[in-house]
């Protein structure tokens, strides 16, 4: 029986009722939804199987992390009809109704290959016959037309300080001495990370240099903020010195050995710090401040995962074209694996003389579309080092799978690439305030010190595909970018942040993230 609720009825009866309506309601939208979190192993060596494939009904989905693990999210009713599938290279493919599925540990079973089923409609050819048709192919299999590729894209940067030293040779100004300079060094982390996380739709057509469109959606940023403070309060203290002892019309002399350069003095730099937060200008100030940080961050963001849809063979000036610069890489067939219910050649490569890298193709026995790449640099991509300054690039290795489309065109399903980099700088270091208005003495400061730095960086990347949908050219012209998100800050690893939403599941280091109280 209904009932009504009428103004006359007792302000807690009304309470109640309201507490009854959002409680149904809870329970309605908690049975709208559905959350599947589990970890897909070797059914026989039980070790976890990393990037397989998760399909809601064999269409959209996510991808296994490096310890098999994979949460989907199902923001509908949940139908007798609806299905997982999991996939994964030299696996059976699974299937399981969803309404009935409880288990957290997911086994597949090992693909035996039959090489009768494999050669049916396919001759035995060589490995220069099967590069010649995946060229062929290049054109026809990959969908080149404008999509809208819904995605999760996670950057995750981590550095190491090896060397940190500064010493000081000679200071005009008594506070830049070596003990404030050592406070400085202490406070910088010798270890750190950070991880920005994106979920977004990006319109345009794949190809490189082709203009590309985006909606960020949400996004999430995991980094010590704390140590940012710390250096905002340096930066306080140095430029209280600096307007202490540096005149307003000085100009820097900064010498490294043989080089220099000029440095003029901004004339705001010598202004009262002090502003009130409350007027109008500072607050219109402050309000273009934060639109040009979620510009820059849509910028940024929709040039990084463009560029790395294009480190491919798809793209002749990648570095990891392997396919248009076959002649500089020796092949050997391997053996046959299969993936989504076909058989692929698994065929692996590596340099001929000078080239960066090793690897291993897996492509098509029917169509000979490359479906999925695997490769490491074989040594360092460049070496540098003159007068004190030293790069090495020690480090670049990924993974690329592609699926097909609605259109039966394959696009770019998931992308992993690590990257590693360690710079160096050993070198003496001059800073020289000159004012040539005052008579008789050019030089006023002067600040000598031998500096020797070296950092190690490692770049990692993450992008899953979740839907690639073929869309027209209008649609794409038509869509408007509307810059509204900037990524919220998280101290610390946060499940609650993504829930509800598909996304790939965070690895160790990610989950481990916690900023230390240092008054602890």
């Amino acid at each position: 029986m209904k009932r009504i609720l009428f103004a006359s009825e007792p302000t807690n009866m009304k309470s109640i009722n309201l507490l009854l309506a959002i409680c149904c309601l809870t329970v309605f939208s908690a049975k709208a939804q559905r959350t599947i979190s589990a970890k897909i192993v070797d059914s026989t060596k039980q070790q976890p199987i990393p990037f397989a494939t998760i399909s809601l009904n064999d269409k959209t989905g996510v991808i296994s992390n490096d310890k098999g693990e994979f949460s989907i999210t199902i923001n509908r009713e949940i139908t007798q009809s609806d299905s997982l599938f999991i996939s994964c290279l030299g696996y059976e493919q699974k299937q399981f109704a969803i309404q009935s599925f409880t288990d957290s540990i997911i086994p597949l079973n090992s693909k035996n290959i039959d090489l009768s089923e494999v050669f049916i409609t396919n001759k035995n050819y060589t490995i220069d016959e099967i590069l010649d048709k995946v060229k062929e192919g290049l054109k026809t299999n990959y969908d080149f037309g404008y999509t809208k590729r819904k995605l999760f894209f996670r950057e995750s940067y981590y550095t190491k300080m090896l060397k940190t030293d500064v010493k000081i040779e000679k200071s005009t100004i008594p506070e830049f001495n070596q003990a404030f300079i050592d406070s400085i060094i202490t406070s910088v982390p010798k270890n750190t990370n950070q991880h920005t996380e994106i979920l977004g739709e990006l319109y345009g057509k794949m190809a490189a240099e082709q203009p590309q469109k985006m909606a960020i959606l949400k996004a999430s940023r995991l980094y010590d903020k704390e140590s940012e403070i710390t250096f905002e309060n340096y930066e306080k203290r140095f430029n209280e010195i600096m307007r202490k002892h540096v005149k307003r019309d000085s100009y820097f002399k900064i010498k490294s050995g043989w080089f220099g350069t000029k440095e003029e003095i901004d004339s705001t730099f010598f202004e009262d710090e002090t502003v009130d937060t409350e007027t109008a200008e500072f607050l219109e100030k402050k309000k273009e401040t934060e639109a040009k940080r979620q510009e820059n961050f849509l910028k940024w963001k929709k040039g990084s995962v463009h560029q790395m849809e294009n480190a491919n063979f798809l793209n002749e000036k990648s570095d990891l074209n392997f396919i248009s610069k076959s002649r500089r890489y020796e092949f050997e067939m391997q053996n046959f694996a299969y993936l989504n219910n076909e058989f692929v050649y698994t065929i692996t490569f590596k340099p001929k003389r000078s080239e960066d890298y090793e690897g291993t193709l897996y492509i098509n026995t029917q169509d000979f579309a490359v479906v999925r790449v695997d490769y490491k640099n074989v040594k360092p991509l460049r070496s540098f080092s003159l007068l004190g300054i030293s790069l090495k690039e020690y480090l670049k290795e990924g993974t690329m799978i592609f699926q097909k489309n609605e259109n039966e065109k394959y696009t770019l399903k998931y992308a992993d690439e690590s990257s590693g980099q360690e710079v160096g700088i050993k070198r003496p270091l001059k800073i020289i305030e000159k004012n040539k208005h005052v008579k008789g003495r050019r030089k006023q400061n002067e600040l000598a010190a031998d500096i020797h730095f070296i950092v190690r960086n490692m770049d990692k990347k993450e992008l899953v595909v979740f839907e690639s949908t073929p869309i027209l050219e209008t649609e794409f012209t038509n869509f408007t970018e509307v810059p509204e998100v900037t990524p919220t800050y998280l101290p610390a690893y946060d499940p609650e942040f993504w829930k509800g939403y598909n996304i790939i599941e965070p690895n160790q280091a990610i989950k481990d993230f916690k900023i230390i109280d240092t008054m602890d």
